[in-house]
């Protein structure tokens, strides 16, 4: 009996108050998770976004240090080259250059569509730049009397093209050391 009336008579939680509680917690842990996994997702996005922007320069700075060392651009058939954007470029490398392992070599920079709006950007059939929006990025200039030949590059990678404002732009004006004057 004494132990009947010690037990009936401490406290504890009723089943509201524990439902209550639970509930809250579970707003606060759902709430929680929701931001860790969005921040997750924005981290990954930022990542794959930074990939593809250091692939497109990466693409970059190999085609300008192939550009400086070549002396000439042609189309990929071997015509020389309109003033409008183009989607390939043959470059021609003398002997001397390093990646042309002791032979004069032409190298063929072009565009492929992956899908309706993702492009790659290839090194003689070798991906080195992805999620390229546009597949004219090579407009060449050719030499004058006042100025060498010029080839303009303009990159514009997204990783969600249907987001237009996340686009970002690689645009580089890369002379032909090697080209003479007219």
């Amino acid at each position: 009996m004494t132990t009947r009336v010690r037990l009936s008579g401490q406290g504890g939680y009723s089943l509201i108050e524990l439902v209550a509680v639970m509930a809250i917690f579970l707003m606060i842990v759902g709430g929680l998770t929701t931001l860790f996994t969005s921040g997750a997702r924005a981290e990954m996005d930022m990542n794959r976004r930074f990939e593809a922007q250091q692939h497109a320069r990466l693409a970059m700075d190999k085609l300008r240090r192939e550009l400086h060392c070549s002396s000439g651009i042609t189309a990929t058939d071997g015509t020389p080259l309109p003033i409008s954007p183009v989607t390939a470029i043959q470059v021609t490398l003398p002997s001397h250059c390093p990646t042309a392992g002791g032979v004069t070599t032409n190298i063929v920079y072009d565009t492929v569509q992956v899908t309706d709006v993702r492009f790659q950007v290839r090194r003689a059939d070798v991906v080195i730049a992805d999620y390229i929006t546009n597949d004219d990025v090579f407009t060449y200039t050719v030499q004058s009397a006042t100025s060498r030949a010029l080839l303009h590059v303009d990159l514009p990678v997204n990783l969600n093209p249907n987001e237009g404002w996340t686009t970002w732009r690689l645009v580089d004006d890369i002379v032909l050391r090697n080209t003479l004057r007219q």
